[in-house]
Protein backbone atom coordinates (compact mmCIF):
# COMPACT_ATOMS: atom_id res chain seq x y z
CA UNK A 1 0.00 0.00 0.00
CA UNK A 2 3.09 2.58 0.77
CA UNK A 3 4.06 1.49 -2.84
CA UNK A 4 1.35 3.06 -4.47
CA UNK A 5 1.12 6.26 -2.31
CA UNK A 6 4.65 6.72 -3.32
CA UNK A 7 3.90 6.58 -6.85
CA UNK A 8 0.98 8.79 -6.42
CA UNK A 9 3.18 11.41 -4.81
CA UNK A 10 5.80 11.37 -7.67
CA UNK A 11 3.57 11.25 -10.22
CA UNK A 12 2.02 14.54 -8.50
CA UNK A 13 5.69 16.17 -8.49
CA UNK A 14 6.18 15.10 -11.85
CA UNK A 15 3.17 17.18 -13.32
CA UNK A 16 3.51 19.70 -11.08
CA UNK A 17 7.71 20.61 -10.97
CA UNK A 18 8.88 20.30 -14.35
CA UNK A 19 5.27 21.02 -15.94
CA UNK A 20 5.04 24.55 -13.98
CA UNK A 21 8.72 25.13 -15.07
CA UNK A 22 7.39 24.89 -18.71
CA UNK A 23 4.12 26.56 -18.28
CA UNK A 24 6.21 29.12 -16.79
CA UNK A 25 8.85 29.55 -19.28
CA UNK A 26 6.35 29.00 -22.44
CA UNK A 27 4.43 31.92 -21.06
CA UNK A 28 6.68 34.69 -19.96
CA UNK A 29 8.97 34.07 -22.73
CA UNK A 30 8.01 36.59 -25.72
CA UNK A 31 9.03 33.88 -28.28
CA UNK A 32 6.80 31.14 -26.50
CA UNK A 33 7.61 27.68 -27.70
CA UNK A 34 8.84 29.08 -31.11
CA UNK A 35 12.81 29.24 -30.03
CA UNK A 36 12.39 25.47 -29.30
CA UNK A 37 12.62 24.32 -33.03
CA UNK A 38 15.85 25.95 -33.17
CA UNK A 39 18.02 25.02 -30.07
CA UNK A 40 19.72 21.77 -30.32
CA UNK A 41 19.62 20.50 -26.68
CA UNK A 42 15.76 21.06 -26.35
CA UNK A 43 15.01 19.28 -29.28
CA UNK A 44 17.09 16.25 -28.61
CA UNK A 45 15.71 16.00 -25.21
CA UNK A 46 11.93 16.11 -26.88
CA UNK A 47 12.87 13.47 -29.30
CA UNK A 48 14.77 11.31 -26.70
CA UNK A 49 10.62 12.07 -25.11
CA UNK A 50 9.50 11.21 -27.37
CA UNK A 51 10.61 8.14 -28.18
CA UNK A 52 11.11 7.03 -24.93
CA UNK A 53 7.40 7.21 -25.27
CA UNK A 54 6.48 5.15 -28.13
CA UNK A 55 9.02 2.36 -26.53
CA UNK A 56 6.76 2.40 -23.23
CA UNK A 57 3.89 2.21 -25.10
CA UNK A 58 4.93 -0.70 -27.37
CA UNK A 59 5.51 -2.75 -24.23
CA UNK A 60 2.98 -1.67 -22.33
CA UNK A 61 0.46 -3.03 -25.05
CA UNK A 62 2.58 -6.06 -25.73
CA UNK A 63 3.20 -7.09 -21.92
CA UNK A 64 0.61 -5.53 -20.20
CA UNK A 65 1.33 -4.27 -16.29
CA UNK A 66 -2.51 -4.19 -15.25
CA UNK A 67 -5.98 -3.69 -17.06
CA UNK A 68 -5.43 -0.09 -17.71
CA UNK A 69 -4.81 -0.07 -21.91
CA UNK A 70 -1.36 1.69 -23.19
CA UNK A 71 -3.63 4.61 -24.73
CA UNK A 72 -3.48 5.87 -21.59
CA UNK A 73 -0.23 5.77 -21.05
CA UNK A 74 0.32 7.98 -24.08
CA UNK A 75 -2.28 10.47 -23.32
CA UNK A 76 -1.15 11.14 -19.86
CA UNK A 77 2.20 11.29 -21.47
CA UNK A 78 1.78 13.98 -23.94
CA UNK A 79 -0.63 15.71 -21.45
CA UNK A 80 1.73 15.84 -18.40
CA UNK A 81 5.26 14.40 -19.29
CA UNK A 82 7.13 11.15 -18.44
CA UNK A 83 7.73 12.30 -15.08
CA UNK A 84 4.22 12.51 -14.79
CA UNK A 85 3.00 9.48 -16.94
CA UNK A 86 5.17 6.37 -15.69
CA UNK A 87 4.19 6.74 -11.97
CA UNK A 88 0.95 7.40 -12.40
CA UNK A 89 0.13 4.79 -15.17
CA UNK A 90 1.45 2.70 -12.55
CA UNK A 91 -0.34 3.80 -9.63
CA UNK A 92 -3.56 3.26 -11.71
CA UNK A 93 -2.68 -0.54 -12.47
CA UNK A 94 -2.14 -1.37 -9.37
CA UNK A 95 -4.98 0.71 -8.08
CA UNK A 96 -7.49 -1.47 -10.29
CA UNK A 97 -5.68 -4.82 -9.68
CA UNK A 98 -6.26 -4.39 -5.84
CA UNK A 99 -9.86 -3.16 -6.04
CA UNK A 100 -10.38 -5.56 -8.77
CA UNK A 101 -9.20 -8.66 -6.39
CA UNK A 102 -10.80 -7.16 -3.13
CA UNK A 103 -7.95 -8.01 -0.88
CA UNK A 104 -5.71 -5.17 -1.15
CA UNK A 105 -2.52 -7.42 -1.91
CA UNK A 106 -0.12 -5.81 -4.83
CA UNK A 107 1.58 -8.33 -6.59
Amino acid sequence: MKQRWILLAVALFGLAVPNNMFLYSSLHDPHGCGGVAHNLLASSFMLDAFLAMGVLAYFFAARPIGPVRWYWFVLLSLLGGMAFSVPLYWWMNLRRETTASGQGIIR
